[in-house]
């Protein structure tokens, strides 16, 4: 019997351009991939116009910026915005995934739990809410949404519990539910 060789299994190490190659690809990737790099692709500002892809607002008809949202990916979002718009931005709330914050500015974020939704959740969305509603004719509201936002922005109805929402999330994760299916249920059982 011939003895096993693992080396002769492996790939041999990319050298010289073939690495370089690679670093760039990879590099490449993951830039188009970043979430302040996508915002600030479809974000800009040309003195008191903001264009949000195609759609332009003319910042001087805006008494009140306020920014929102929820998502894994709100803490780089939220510095992009912060960056294209910087003082203009009048408050923020964003809820993103325990360990997933970033230093900002203006925009508060919260940690809060993904993918079962937790009280932190609940109470970061209930802010949100409240900051929303303060909005009037003649401000601008933002919302940032990333993958995870639904679990991260539970605000369950009246008549469901935190409780239930965590219940229901864990059910549906254990069955193999994908995110389409948890989202029709959701949205009859949020006020969000």
């Amino acid at each position: 019997m011939v003895p096993f060789d693992p080396r002769l299994f492996q790939r041999p190490e990319p050298t010289g351009t073939r690495r370089r190659q690679v670093v760039e690809i990879l590099q490449a990737a993951l830039e188009a991939v970043d979430p302040a790099v996508a915002v600030l692709r479809h974000l800009r500002r040309e003195g008191d116009i903001l264009w949000v892809g195609d759609a332009r607002y003319d910042l001087a008809e805006y008494r009140h910026i306020y920014v929102v949202g929820a998502g894994k990916a709100g803490a780089p979002m939220a510095q992009a915005v912060e960056q294209v718009l910087g003082d203009r931005i009048t408050a923020g709330r964003i809820n993103v995934k325990y360990g997933y914050t970033l230093p900002t500015r203006t925009i508060e974020l919260t940690e809060a739990g993904h993918p079962i939704p937790d009280q932190a959740g609940v109470t970061g969305a209930q802010r949100i809410a409240e900051l929303v509603s303060q909005a009037q004719e003649g401000d601008l509201v933002l919302c940032l949404l990333s993958g995870g936002g639904s679990a991260l922005m539970s605000l369950p109805v009246e008549g469901v519990s935190l409780d239930d929402m965590q219940a229901l999330t864990d059910a549906l994760l254990r069955r193999g539910a994908v995110i389409n299916e948890m989202n029709a249920l959701r949205k009859h059982l949020e006020q969000i």
